[in-house]
């Protein structure tokens, strides 16, 4: 009988220590996912922190016209959208341009065009009497109706590319005229990404031997300072064709 008790106290210590042993490990893992929990939520918090909105969704605050101070009579506001009205001659003349300048960032819009329309968001822009539009220092993401715009278009023309310089890939998925697509650029250091509708559609290096080669071979051969700055104003290109932005948002890197 007292060996019998002896074994059943030691049965019971044993099993004691191992529920503490659970519950205290159950403590530590409970403890450890709420940390970890929190701090994603921090890193989120902060990651949202850095963006900054260049529409505000009512005014044309935060812009003004290429080499011009004044009121902007092309640009409107349409159902919280910033439209270009399409009211300039030629690709020069209406382009409107960020108040400040930005080095490294990720740049990310929604936007829509008319048929047959043509529209670009340019970057690095510098202004400058000497240049008479964006695009003469500004590299471009190309924004048109690949189908329906009248004439050829060749590949380097075509929405997402950067302008007469790097195509798009096969990834790319354009919406139909008159509805909304989402597009990011990311510029970082020289390395650059184009993004249309969620997908990476242009990837490549700026200022490398490569790349001046693609420069001084093609279209930018007559403009020495295309895509050489490494700061300057985001563009918004009025190229005779009615264009809708929304959503305009960026963040330094």
């Amino acid at each position: 009988m007292n060996q019998l008790i002896k074994n059943t106290g030691l049965a019971l210590l044993i099993s004691g220590l191992a529920s503490c042993a659970d519950q205290s490990g159950s403590t530590t893992t409970t403890s450890t996912t709420g940390s970890t929990n929190s701090d994603t939520t921090t890193k989120m918090n902060a990651e949202n922190e850095k963006w900054i909105s260049l529409f505000d969704g009512k005014t044309l605050a935060g812009w003004h016209g290429y080499n011009k101070a004044g009121e902007i009579k092309n640009w409107t506001i349409e159902e919280a959208s910033l439209v270009c009205l399409g009211a300039a001659k030629g690709d020069t003349g209406g382009d409107i341009v960020s108040a400040s300048e930005y080095e490294n960032f990720e740049l990310k819009w929604e936007w829509k065009i008319t048929k047959e329309g043509n529209s670009g968001v340019m970057y690095h822009v510098v202004e400058d009497p000497k240049y008479k539009a964006p695009y003469e220092t500004g590299p471009e993401y190309q924004m048109i109706d690949d189908i329906g715009y009248p004439g050829k278009l060749e590949e380097w023309q075509k929405t997402g590319a950067d302008y007469a310089m790097n195509l798009s890939n096969d990834k790319k998925k354009l919406k139909p005229v008159g509805e909304w697509n989402t597009s990011k650029i990311v510029f970082n250091k020289g390395h650059v990404e184009h993004w249309l509708n969620g997908e990476k559609i242009v990837e490549f290096e700026a200022w490398t031997d490569a790349w001046k080669k693609e420069k001084t071979e093609g279209k930018w051969k007559d403009f020495p300072d295309y895509g050489l700055a490494k700061k300057g104003r985001i563009a918004l290109q009025d190229h005779g064709h009615k264009a809708y932005f929304k959503n305009i948002m960026i963040r330094e890197l």
